[in-house]
């Protein structure tokens, strides 16, 4: 038995579809089909019942899962110790494109004033990634855009920003001051298969307030691909409204969506740790979201 096997069975059974947990954990769904058979016929029990719409544990199952994701978070606190040790007084701190916009930039710089003797190295994620980066213990916090799966983490909502949506210039919509989602129904929207669906259904208002499902246009894996494609005309992007400042670029305008709900952003930690660093970085931020 492998703790490998032990997270996937974790996963699987946090999302209840083979299709979404393979998705989370960066893995085909036939590989992760695979894994699941071979520890089933491991441990001699069927962890599952398979079903049109998923799976669901089986009564065994559940105790089976109950001790994996303890196992899981055991293994998590192994590492996170020795890491630690090993890294010396650093700081992993995880965000996605624009993070908490300010927010990010001033906390880190606070923090790093308060603890000179700490490093704080700022690692950024693709679509949805911090969330998951943080539970694999690739960073101990991180401002993490909402929805998002923090299974196994301790949250606070720390920022809050409209959202926008990102045109070439000389686009129809691109000299308005406010655009309704429903007006960009016949536009390509970007999207990407990199992040679990409910976050890319929510960037993307899906279904929309009249009930019609978007344009589904190219795919994308980071901010970069995503506005190039829409410079060059290929579709539109939603984005929060700091996007507009950290990624200013002449041949892009950005247009408030008056009808779109706010972005929401969580500082997020893993549940187990209680380190001095993470708990000063946690006040920090606070105490400026506050302000």
């Amino acid at each position: 038995m492998e703790l490998r096997q032990l997270r996937y069975v974790t996963v699987i059974a946090e999302h209840g579809n083979l299709g979404r947990a393979a998705n989370a954990l960066y893995v085909s769904q036939p590989a992760l089909s695979y894994a699941l058979k071979r520890f089933e016929a491991e441990i001699g029990l069927r962890v599952f019942d398979r079903n049109p719409s998923g799976v669901v544990p089986t009564e065994a199952g559940r105790e089976v899962l109950a001790a994996a994701a303890e196992a899981v978070a055991a293994a998590e606190r192994v590492a996170a110790v020795a890491d630690r040790h090993r890294l010396g007084q650093v700081l992993r701190v995880g965000f996605e494109a624009s993070g908490a916009g300010e927010l990010t930039t001033r906390a880190r710089a606070e923090f790093a004033r308060r603890h000179p003797d700490v490093r704080v190295v700022p690692r950024r994620f693709d679509w949805g990634g911090e969330g998951p980066a943080l539970r694999e213990g690739q960073v101990d916090v991180a401002f993490v855009w909402l929805p998002a799966d923090l299974t196994r983490c301790r949250s606070v909502v720390v920022h809050s920003e409209p959202r926008v949506v990102g045109l070439p210039v000389g686009h129809r919509l691109a000299s308005r001051e406010g655009v309704s989602v429903v007006e960009t129904n016949s536009e390509p929207l970007m999207w990407t298969d990199k992040a679990p669906r409910d976050w890319v259904d929510w960037w993307a208002v899906n279904p929309r307030p009249d009930g019609s499902e978007p344009l589904w246009g190219p795919q994308n894996d980071n901010v970069e691909e995503m506005l190039e494609q829409v410079a060059e005309g290929a579709a539109i992007c939603f984005a929060p409204q700091s996007m507009a400042a950290y990624y200013a670029r002449p041949d892009l305008v950005w247009v408030p969506l008056t009808d779109a709900e706010p972005l929401r952003v969580a500082l997020a930690w893993r549940g187990f740790d209680d380190s001095p660093l993470v708990r000063g970085f946690v006040e920090v931020v606070r105490e400026l979201a506050e302000r």
